[in-house]
């Protein structure tokens, strides 16, 4: 497999025959075991909502920068609302992001049992349609994912339906991103620094810009640049701990366009899709061999190891 391989949702959610569904199981399960990433095509997201986010998004962006910090949590890790410019600083890196983003999550009641890790949203005033919009994407990506991981738990060999009641009241974020325009010469930051997603896995709406490169197993930068219909999703690092390391997180960035592009903005929207709370995050007995003993035989709560990375990059 040369290249990230982009694969046609419809051949599981409505599929021509049952062979074309397993075969559609077969070659994403290979996709991610070899890159751990995928593009999907064949989604019923319109994309008339996608660029009706992208503009209230934008126009959020645009705002005065001590409006938007108006909506700024500080000590609670980004988790709603706005993070400003150069925070986030991926795992190990010397500089900061060169990026600014907004947090949507999850609309649960009040009194639920997850209030306390999954607080109310925050939704700016100055930007008519933020919320019904914003909202919106959120989901729709987040029932894709669902469909993405029914396939993949196939693929483990698990119940199609293995991922459902642990990820229905799941911590997911929206995070639309806005890297600026870089106007300063050789300047050390990148848009973001080479890091793994914390989560279960990532639907990116937006990769149809260029900038996007993913570290294959040989050590090189891969480009991914996706086309405008196909949505970017990778595995995270609490799948690839769940799974024993079958499954990798892979290394990926954003970096800085070369000449006149880096004067340019650059937008994207990722959604981040978390198990429940308190789903413990234990090895899958099925993904443990001789071969590949359990790396991880204490298990850990999902909120638990969201927190432990959330100090590591910066958030909290």
């Amino acid at each position: 497999m040369s290249a990230i391989p982009t694969l046609d949702i419809r051949r599981f959610t409505a599929p021509a025959s049952a062979a074309d569904r397993d075969a559609f199981v077969a070659e994403l399960g290979a996709a991610y075991r070899e890159w751990g990433f995928a593009g999907i095509r064949g989604h019923d997201i319109p994309q008339s909502l996608v660029d009706d986010a992208y503009e209230v998004f934008r126009r959020f962006f645009a705002l005065p920068d001590a409006t938007k910090r108006n909506y700024h949590v500080p000590g609670a890790g980004g988790a709603r609302g706005y993070t400003p410019f150069m925070v986030e600083t991926a795992k190990d890196s010397r500089y900061p992001d060169l990026k600014e983003f907004w947090h949507i999550g999850r609309e649960i009641p009040r009194d639920s049992k997850y209030a306390a890790d999954m607080p109310a949203n925050l939704w700016p005033d100055e930007v008519p349609g933020f919320r019904e919009t914003g909202y919106g994407l959120y989901v729709a990506l987040d029932q894709l994912g669902v469909q993405v991981l029914a396939a993949l738990a196939l693929h483990m060999g698990l119940p199609e339906q293995w991922f459902a009641d642990k990820i229905d009241n799941g911590n997911s974020i929206l995070r639309p991103i806005h890297y600026p325009p870089i106007t300063t010469p050789d300047v050390p930051n990148v848009r973001a620094g080479a890091h793994e997603d914390i989560n279960l896995i990532t639907l990116l709406v937006g990769a149809s810009a260029a900038g996007l490169e993913v570290l294959s197993r040989k050590g090189e930068w891969v480009p991914f640049t996706a086309d405008a219909d196909t949505i970017v999703v990778n595995i995270g690092d609490m799948l690839q701990r769940l799974t024993n390391h079958a499954y990798p997180s892979t290394t990926h960035r954003v970096v800085n366009p070369p000449g006149d592009g880096a004067r340019q903005p650059r937008y994207s929207t990722p959604f981040f899709l978390h198990p429940n709370p308190d789903f413990l995050i234990d090895v899958l007995p099925s993904c443990v061999t001789a071969d590949n003993p359990s790396r991880y035989p204490e298990p850990i709560t999902a909120q638990g190891y969201l927190e432990e990375r959330l100090r590591e990059i910066k958030l909290k």
